[in-house]
């Protein structure tokens, strides 16, 4: 995996569990709203609004440089969409992130051939 892969990964890492919480906070807040006077929709709205259009940026620049198959740049951008799936997103990039760190480590030692 080449540097700027990894950094897309990391970017999309990066914003997936935030997105998540604002999601999250956003339908607590929607709640309250109804049953309260208080409402905070108008700025976690924003809020997730900004975390989820970097979410989307950072995914189709991932999903362009990590040459994804279809399914799993879709299933990337469903996770967006659910209001805990930024955090299975954030664990499986995680994963696949390692996979690729010691599969190269291993080609660069001379261990697998490339």
């Amino acid at each position: 995996m080449d540097i700027k892969t990894a950094t897309a990964l990391r970017r999309l890492r990066l914003v997936s569990a935030p997105e998540a919480v604002s999601f999250l906070l956003l339908l607590v807040c929607s709640v309250l709203k109804r049953t309260t006077d208080f409402n905070a929709v108008p700025v976690m709205g924003a809020v997730h609004g900004l975390l989820f259009v970097l979410y989307v940026i950072f995914w189709a620049d991932a999903w362009n440089r990590a040459r994804w198959s279809f399914g799993t740049g879709a299933l990337y951008l469903v996770l967006s969409v659910l209001p805990t799936g930024g955090f299975f997103a954030d664990r499986r990039l995680k994963r696949e992130t390692e996979d690729a760190v010691v599969a190269s480590r291993a080609v660069g030692e001379g261990a697998v051939k490339a």
